[in-house]
């Protein structure tokens, strides 16, 4: 039988997250310290502590390294509530790109590897970069990855340069793809790599100006110029990047899901609300036929949204790797979702473009997100190869 209930106790802690990030986090939309390049890392700072007081701090994260291990589906409950706010994933620390990282890290990296690099991303006292797309290389498709690493039986030197590199200033857990040249040593090709942010040969070049600003410092472009690692950094087994990122992805693109429905819902709250209140040609503007349509197809988008996630993720939860559900989610959510925001500008009208509430920041980060973890195009050139096999 299916079942949609969500258990009491997980209904609690919903709403318990929901309240805290309406009544500790959105006060701090307003907070100078949201920048055009996103919240400041000692904003982040402030934020994580709020949660932690309210033991709402990595709560995905294993219970073997301090979290409470959530399901896929009991995260799809909780990330909703914390998007409310595009503050409230990072102030519970289950923001992009460290959740991601955290659950590769979880599942790849040895254990002298979750204690230095691992443990102070969980335990948020650092944050983390997932160093891979390039301006020349890699992107949507990883296998044109130019840049190198070059072992020589001892050490990596890695040289090449990124960009869109999430959270780049100032993070300090760094994981880096690089393509492993051929050699006698270890196998050739795309091959991830941790060291510390503060490494000589990681030059940060400059922070892009992107049309988002939910991320932590933004999005830089980063130049590795003879970045020497030793052997032992390497994380998991050299060549297997691929795969890696694979494991990573599928997962991540389904967290973006979440987080971004809450911040939806968020919106529409905001729309109805006008809609009620504001006045013309006679009656409150949610009166009329055509804001009362728009705010009814909004409510069918964010049920048909979260039925999307919950079924991956339950595919997910079943042991199965639901890469092919969870791209017809990314690509379902991330359109439809952009469509409700950009519907609750319109029902906001003039306001609805300025910065009086949050549906305009909330408008273009849905943009982005439309490109986050691999555009539409790309998931459903997946998902076509899939039904054409």
């Amino acid at each position: 039988m299916i079942d949609f209930s969500i258990p009491a106790e997980l209904a609690a802690e919903r709403d318990r997250v929901r309240q805290f990030v309406i009544d500790k986090i959105v006060p701090f939309e307003r907070d100078p310290r949201l920048t055009a390049h996103g919240p400041t890392d000692e904003l982040r700072q402030e934020l994580v502590e709020l949660a932690r007081a309210e033991k709402l701090l990595t709560v995905q994260a294993p219970e073997a390294l301090g979290g409470r291990g959530l399901s896929h589906v009991e995260q799809a409950v909780i990330y909703e509530a914390a998007g409310w706010s595009t503050l409230g994933p990072i102030a519970m620390n289950c923001a992009a790109p460290d959740e991601g990282n955290m659950f590769l890290l979880s599942k790849v990296a040895n254990q002298e590897q979750i204690e230095h690099y691992l443990m102070p991303v969980i335990n948020g006292h650092q944050r983390s970069v997932f160093a891979m797309t390039e301006p020349e290389g890699a992107g949507s498709d990883p296998a044109q990855l130019a840049t190198e690493a070059v072992f020589d039986g001892e050490n990596f030197t890695i040289n090449g340069r990124k960009w869109l590199i999430t959270g780049a200033n100032g993070a300090k857990t760094w994981i880096i793809m690089a393509r492993l040249a051929a050699n006698p040593h270890l196998p050739e090709g795309p091959t991830l790599f941790l060291t510390d942010g503060d490494q000589p040969g990681i030059v940060i070049e400059r922070t892009m100006n992107t049309m988002d600003r939910n991320y932590v410092a933004g999005h830089g472009v980063v130049r590795f110029d003879n970045l020497v690692l030793p052997k032992s950094a390497v994380l998991g087994e050299a060549g297997q990047a691929l795969r890696y990122a694979q494991l990573r992805l599928a997962p991540a693109r389904l967290t973006h899901c979440m987080r971004w429905l809450g911040a939806a819902e968020r919106a529409q709250s905001i729309a109805i609300q006008h809609a009620k209140t504001r006045t013309a040609f006679g009656k409150p503007i949610g009166e009329h036929e055509g804001v009362s349509f728009m705010l009814a197809d909004n409510e069918i988008a964010l049920h048909q949204c979260r039925l999307t996630i919950w079924h991956a993720c339950w595919l997910m939860d079943q042991g199965e790797k639901a890469r092919h559900e969870s791209s017809i989610a990314k690509s379902y959510v991330s359109e439809e979702l952009f469509k409700v925001a950009d519907r609750c500008v319109q029902v906001l009208g003039g306001i609805g473009i300025s910065d009086e509430t949050v549906v305009e920041m909330i408008f273009r980060d849905m943009r982005a997100f439309r490109l986050y973890d691999g555009p539409t195009e790309v998931h459903k050139y997946a998902i076509g190869r899939k039904i054409l096999r």
